[in-house]
Parts: structure tokens; C-alpha cells; sequence
């Protein structure tokens, strides 16, 4: 369904649930409106208040009709209130709503992790809540796997706001490091995206390098072709783990279901990562994630002593991982991998197309549209009811990560209004 607005954006019942947000919620969460800044002419920031969503849409309070090019920070890859999903919901917790982490386990979340493995070529799971989660497995099990303390990252990388996943940003270290040094542990080195493999520093002094397959905040960005399968070979010859962190680009986003895929079907020599960590899209909309590996690497972390040394209470949460299999069985029956591979290049060809825009980045699903002033733009499509997010370090793309059933009508119709929004002259502060 095509946008549908009926109010100025943000409307007057979005603006009264703000106001309330602004009492209760720490204001570095949401962004919102300054009063102060409000009343000396600079731009107006409040967010819309969802109320509801299906498909490729989403109704605010105020009765506005948006397409979610987001998908919600690319969870709803089968769409928002995929109907299999929120049944397979239903009926868990119906059954089952919770067991008990790593005391207790259920069928549910032994079913998901033999799926998980059989999807990946992987043998071991841990399971988390959210892409941080994934990422500190991932982080520890290289530790225990090597012996080693230092880790290699890459500039643009984003992996999460916990603790060691923060110490490993590659995206606005500055702004998101600063304020938590003091709680941070130095043990992550930086390089640029792509730097061949004999340019990085010297991998047998690392445990990991952790790699987005494809950048996502970063900017929507791919590496040279060839570059992750040479950066395995450097890493295998250094004894150092491989983590994929694939939070963003996996589940059939860039047209497989792991975005390192698309590297491994044009070279012989590509294998899979020690590690790989997914989320977001993995339930359709409900908080799971996970870290999986190689019985190799994962089996570092011995037996279980009756303590377990690594676990969360809603570690394999019986709906999560129901949602998650029902979720996994869309994306296979309704050819959804498939179908981000072959629309996403005709999207990405006709946004090249627009007046304006000067690159098209990323694969599949997963689009970075690069352009000037993509705040602005960003706004101007808020207003005639198209939800997208800037990327980049710079804010220098538009980043679409919209539902994989994103009908024609719908890509066509934001293809229009991003010219629409592109020509428009520039307002306000």
C-alpha cells in the first residue's frame, strides 16, 4: 500500500505521546524537539508514534499510512505481523512463553539450533537477545579458542553497544566510545575497510578479526571482491579466528540467505567464518539472536561444570526461537531470498536513475542511496510518507533495508518521491 497522509508530520496525537516520552525516557534514547530550539526557528525532530504495522506498512496514532523502507532496522524482512510468525507466537505462548536459559531447555530452541546449523554449515549455537549479545559470544569464544587478548576490527564497523562490542566500534568511535572509556578495555585495533590482508597488522598477535561481510551503519558498504576470501587465508595461516557478524546482511537480505555467500559462490577457495553472529530479521520481530561456530573454535569453551560461565535468562526464549523457525520457513516458502536478489537490482537501477543520486552501494535488499543533504531529503520523505534512515560516517547515503515482500508498486512509488524529495528546495535551519 502507498503512503496515505492525512496530518502535518509529526501529527498533534504523535506530538502529545512526545511529550510524555520526554518526561519518563534518559533523552540520549529517542530524538525529539527542543523546545528551546523549536522556539529560535531550528528544524522540528520529533519521531512519529507507530501504532500499528503490516506487510510493508506502517500506521502512525494519528492515522498516517508510511512504507518502511527499514523494515525496523531490517527485523521485518517478511514483512511487519507476518501472519506465520505471530501464530507460531500465539501458540508458544500459549504452550510455553519461558523456560530457563541454560538450566531448562525446551524443543523450540534445540529445533532452531539444529536449523541454524543445517542453514549455516555451522555446528555449535549460543543464543542471545540482541546483535550485542551475538557479538560478545562470538568476542569470548575467540579468546578461550586462541589464547589471545587483542582483537582486529574495521573502520566503519558497527557490532553493537555492550561493553566489548562497543570497545570494538568501527562508526563514530568518538561519539559512542567517549563518554565510557573508563569502562571499556583496550584491546581493539582498527583498520581501513578492504585493506589487504598484507597490509594489516601482524593477525598471529590477534584472537579475531570481527568483519561485516557487508558494512551496514557503516554506509551500505561491500569490500573489494576477493578481499574476505584473502582475509581468511591470512587469518588461517595466523591461527586467528574469523567472526562474521552478519546481524544486518544475513537471513536473505542481499540475496542469500548470508551475505558472505555471494563471495564464496565466485571463488573456489572461500569457506565459512569460525564464527558468525545473526539477529535482527532472525524471528520477525521478536528479540533473538545468535552466535554460532565450529564445534572446533565453540568446544573451547568445555563442558558445562553446573555453572555455566556464559548465559542470560531468556537465553533460547521458547517464542523467540518458535517465531524464529516459523520465520525461517517464510523466507524458504515464499522465495523471499530469491525475491531480494532479483528486486533488489532492478530497485537499485532505477534509484541510479534518479537525478541527484551519485552511487548505489551494498547488494540485494541492503542499499546505500549516496546524495547530498540526506538529512533534509530524510525529512521530506518522512513528510510524504516514506520511513528511511541515513547511514554512513558522514550521513552520506540513504539506507533502505525495506521488507523483502516490497511490492513493485511501492519501489516505484519512492523512487518518485526520492526525486520529488532530492529537487526540493532546501527550508528551514
Amino acid at each position: 500500500m502507498l503512503p496515505n497522509i492525512r496530518t502535518e508530520i509529526p501529527g498533534p496525537v504523535s506530538r502529545g505521546w512526545v511529550d510524555r516520552l520526554a518526561l519518563r525516557e534518559c533523552p540520549g534514547i529517542t530524538a525529539r524537539r527542543a523546545r528551546r530550539a523549536a522556539a529560535i526557528g531550528a528544524s522540528d525532530t520529533d519521531p512519529v508514534v507507530w501504532a500499528e504495522a503490516e506487510g510493508e506498512n506502517v500506521w502512525d496514532v494519528d492515522g498516517n499510512c508510511f512504507v518502511d523502507l527499514c523494515a525496523g532496522f531490517g527485523v521485518a524482512s517478511v514483512g511487519h505481523r507476518h501472519p506465520r510468525v505471530v501464530a507460531a507466537g500465539q501458540a508458544q505462548l500459549g504452550l510455553l512463553p519461558h523456560a530457563m536459559g541454560d538450566a531448562f531447555p525446551d524443543p523450540r530452541r534445540i529445533e532452531l539450533m539444529e536449523r541454524l546449523c543445517a542453514l549455516t554449515g555451522q555446528d555449535r549455537v549460543i543464543f542471545g537477545s540482541s546483535g550485542s549479545d551475538a557479538v560478545e559470544a562470538a568476542l569470548k569464544t575467540a579468546v578461550l579458542a586462541t589464547g589471545r587478548r587483542r582483537i582486529l576490527t574495521f573502520d566503519g564497523g558497527y557490532h553493537g553497544l555492550a561493553s566489548a562490542p562497543l570497545a570494538a566500534i568501527g562508526y563514530h568511535v568518538e561519539a559512542f566510545q567517549s563518554p565510557f572509556r573508563a569502562l571499556l578495555g583496550d584491546f581493539a585495533d582498527r583498520a581501513p575497510y578492504g585493506t589487504p590482508p598484507s597490509a594489516l597488522p601482524d593477525l598471529s598477535t590477534y584472537a579475531a578479526v570481527l568483519v561485516e561481510p557487508i558494512q551496514g551503519r557503516g554506509g551500505m558498504r561491500s569490500p573489494p571482491a576477493g578481499w574476505l576470501t584473502a582475509l581468511h587465508q591470512a587469518a588461517r595461516r595466523a591461527g586467528c579466528v574469523i567472526i562474521h557478524d552478519e546481524i544486518y546482511s544475513g537471513c536473505g537480505r542481499t540475496g542469500k540467505f548470508l551475505a558472505a555467500e555471494h563471495e564464496a559462490a565466485a571463488s573456489e577457495t572461500a569457506d565459512k567464518p569460525d564464527l558468525l553472529c545473526i539477529g535482527k530479521a532472525l524471528a520477525g520481530g521478536f528479540p533473538i539472536s545468535a552466535c554460532l561456530g565450529s564445534a572446533q573454535v565453540m568446544d573451547a569453551w568445555g563442558a558445562s561444570r553446573g555453572e555455566a560461565i556464559h548465559t542470560q535468562t531468556f537465553l533460547g526464549n521458547p517464542t523467540g526461537c518458535a517465531m524464529a523457525l516459523a520465520a525461517l520457513d517464510v523466507i524458504q516458502d515464499e522465495g523471499l531470498i530469491e525475491r531480494a536478489q532479483r528486486n533488489g537490482e532492478r530497485f537499485a537501477t532505477r534509484l541510479r536513475s534518479v537525478p541527484g543520486v551519485h552511487a548505489v552501494s551494498g547488494r540485494g535488499m541492503m542499499l546505500g542511496v549516496h546524495m547530498n543533504d540526506t538529512l533534509g531529503v530524510t525529512r521530506r520523505l518522512l513528510a510524504a510518507g516514506w520511513i528511511v534512515l541515513p547511514c554512513g560516517e558522514s550521513a552520506e547515503a540513504l539506507g533502505l533495508t525495506p521488507p523483502l515482500i516490497l511490492s513493485d508498486a511501492a519501489a516505484d512509488g519512492f523512487v518518485a518521491a526520492l526525486s520529488d524529495a532530492i529537487s526540493a528546495p532546501t527550508t528551514g535551519c
